[in-house]
């Protein structure tokens, strides 16, 4: 109910050309209030705390929708923050993200790379020394990240300014809330990109044939398929847990899967678009930017493969056992 809500609005508000304008630095807070005043924004909060409730299944469908029209704005990371404050802790209002890891220097100041849309945020949810902390990007120095259309900033903050509100302590919930959203919005955006592809080789004809008629573009259309249903499989599991937070491993599985798959699928697409898939007004690069993008966001698939390959290690399990125990 609330995913098809959302796909409602984002429909209207989230079209290609206001994903453009914002990739293109419109500020999109019209977007933004049209998503936050319909509650959205809290729909992992509690209900005690005036908030949806979700649980981790309930939420999967909304990340999903947030993937498929490629918003350019922090909506996933501000509602896992909510949940992640817990109860008693206000929030301010705005666009917050999550931060994928952090540095201390020398001096006391604090180095956040590549922040997800840390050119957007207000404020930067962080795990450090054990501890989550919100701080305020109003007094950080922010280095985009140079890639046109991207929001992902490099945050510093000198040591007067990075001590921020303490949230609470962090034992790995922070890093499986950025590997498992990142997971589900490749998943979403990979169905769309799925979608686009397939419409287009049924609809255009080469030698008095449409493209998916020709066995070749049939296999192609195939393995895609594959991957986005397997990427999509892995994700879902990693939102199946009974806790207010996914399980790291299973986080760690299904972003590793989906970024894995989506060089794949974003490389297939464009093959099968042909030229007109690189054009600016052609709206694919929308979709597959997105996939190289959260393929990075949190660790690609190199990173959370050695992660799960020593979890595999310790466990004194073979690997068959080891998934079993993963998704149970």
């Amino acid at each position: 109910m609330f995913a098809e809500a959302l796909e409602a609005i984002l429909k209207d508000h989230c079209t290609p050309a206001v994903v453009r304008s914002i990739e293109e630095g419109a500020s999109g807070l019209d977007l933004w209030e049209s998503v936050e005043s319909a509650g959205f924004v809290d729909l992992l909060a509690p209900e005690s705390e005036g908030g949806g409730g979700l649980s981790l299944s309930e939420f999967y469908p909304v990340l999903l929708a947030i993937g498929r029209h490629a918003l350019p704005l922090p909506l996933a990371q501000s509602m896992a923050a909510r949940a992640l404050a817990g109860e008693g802790s206000k929030l301010p209002t705005g666009l917050i993200s999550i931060a994928p890891g952090v540095t201390e220097v020398n001096d006391g100041s604090l180095i956040c790379p590549l922040v997800p849309h840390g050119l957007q945020a207000s404020h930067v949810v962080l795990a450090h020394k054990g501890r989550r902390r919100l701080l305020d990007t109003r007094n950080a120095e922010r280095r985009d990240y140079g890639a046109p259309g991207r929001h992902t900033a490099t945050l510093s903050w000198n040591k007067g300014h990075a001590i921020g509100a303490d949230l609470g302590p962090d034992s790995g919930e922070l890093d499986a809330w950025g590997a498992a959203i990142h997971a589900a919005l490749i998943a979403g955006a990979m169905g769309r990109v799925f979608e686009m592809t397939l419409e287009y080789c049924n609809g255009r004809e080469q030698f008095g044939r449409p493209l998916g008629k020709y066995q070749a573009v049939q296999h192609q259309l195939s393995v895609m398929a594959q991957q986005v249903v397997a990427s999509s499989s892995a994700a879902q599991a990693a939102f199946q847990g009974e806790g207010p937070s996914p399980s790291l491993m299973s986080a760690a599985a299904a972003k590793s899967r989906a970024s894995e798959a989506a060089v794949s699928v974003a490389n297939t697409a464009h093959a099968l678009h042909g030229a007109i898939g690189v054009t600016a007004e052609y709206d694919l690069h929308l979709y597959t930017r997105r996939l190289h993008e959260w393929r990075l966001a949190h660790g690609s698939e190199d990173w959370w493969n050695l992660k799960l390959g020593h979890a595999v290690l310790a466990s004194n399990q073979g690997l068959s056992q080891f998934i079993h125990t993963l998704h149970t």
